[in-house]
């Protein structure tokens, strides 16, 4: 079976080809630079890289032509963005909607949303959210991610129910664990980034998050199981920067790592001087947190979760291994 990737050289699209050919899948591999997936020849199997612009909708039809199932992992980073509708919201949109307009000899779809599209712009501390939830929310200046991946989202079911198409998609939590390439070492790693920098100290931010392995696995597995239409939130656990921390200081002693806390306000003044992090992104963040609910996820995706220090463990592990290479 061939199984056309999309955003095949981002951080979990590499993880997704990685593990389509282990298992002996023909892998067609899409990115916007034939540069940036040259890391992906590495892994041995029935590789195909091939560049494709999302919002192309020529090419985009040219290279779907012919394929029966999909993996949709493109995605537009929502870090340090200077125009949130053109960098974020319409990649992400009609991307998806050149990719529908070019699907129609596909059988299958496993479609990356994220938690995004169901994690409300505006909650109370504590509140649990499910795959029954919608972000309803978001607007382009409050959360152009939840309004992108949600709208993403709703396009791909409605497209994929009116054509009777088997989908499902994957919502997974905040993605972490080994990066295969040193582009990977932004987006969400950043947030382990963070910690090999030495930078001193935390911010008050709690995290949600998920091993891109698992991710991986559910995707690939999603191809033939899973209900058709599902929506599975892919979570694993939820930490505060200070409690990652701790866990290295406790599983990788000889260095240290940083725990102490920076105040809020001192937190917010340091947005003023750092050109990829805005007030009203960091203010919305700080102090406040949600949990998940993953339902039969793991049962009808046929998972076991990587514990979540080894998640930790091996992403930082990776960074610095990454960073040693130069």
């Amino acid at each position: 079976m061939e199984v056309l990737v999309t955003g095949a050289s981002g951080y979990l699209g590499s993880h997704v080809v990685k593990e389509l050919l282990s298992r002996g899948y023909r892998v067609k591999a899409t990115t916007r630079s034939l540069v940036n997936a040259e890391f992906l020849n590495k892994f041995s199997g029935d590789l195909e890289i091939v560049e494709m612009d999302l919002l192309d909708v020529e090419r985009v039809k040219e290279v779907v032509r012919g394929c029966e199932y999909v993996i949709h992992c493109a995605a537009a980073l929502a870090v340090g963005v200077n125009n949130p509708q053109r960098d974020v919201v319409d990649p992400s949109i009609e991307g998806t909607r050149n990719l529908i307009s070019g699907m129609g000899d596909v059988k299958g779809v496993v479609h990356t949303s994220s938690v995004a599209a169901i994690r409300s712009t505006n909650y109370e501390n504590g509140k649990v959210f499910s795959n029954n939830d919608w972000c309803e929310d978001a607007t382009v200046k409050s959360n152009a991610y939840g309004l992108a991946k949600a709208g993403a989202e709703r396009l791909i079911r409605e497209w994929a129910n009116n054509n009777d198409v088997r989908l499902v998609t994957i919502n997974p939590s905040i993605i972490f664990g080994p990066i295969l390439d040193r582009r990977h070492l932004n987006g969400s790693m950043g947030y382990l980034k963070h910690f090999v920098g030495r930078t001193p100290f935390v911010l008050d931010i709690h995290i949600n998050f998920v091993d891109v392995r698992d991710v991986a696995i559910a995707h690939v597995n999603a191809l033939e199981s899973g209900v058709n239409g599902g929506r599975y939130l892919l979570h694993s656990r939820g930490l505060w920067m200070k409690e990652i921390g701790q866990l290295l200081r406790e599983k990788k002693p000889g260095r240290k790592w940083a725990i102490r806390r920076l105040p809020n306000i001192l937190a917010c003044m340091i947005t003023l001087l750092h050109p990829k992090v805005r007030l009203r992104d960091l203010r919305g963040n700080l102090g406040s947190w949600v949990s998940y609910d993953i339902g039969n996820t793991l049962k009808e995706l046929s998972l076991d979760l990587t514990s979540s220090e080894a998640t930790i463990i091996d992403g930082v592990d990776s960074i610095i291994d990454i960073q040693n290479k130069g």
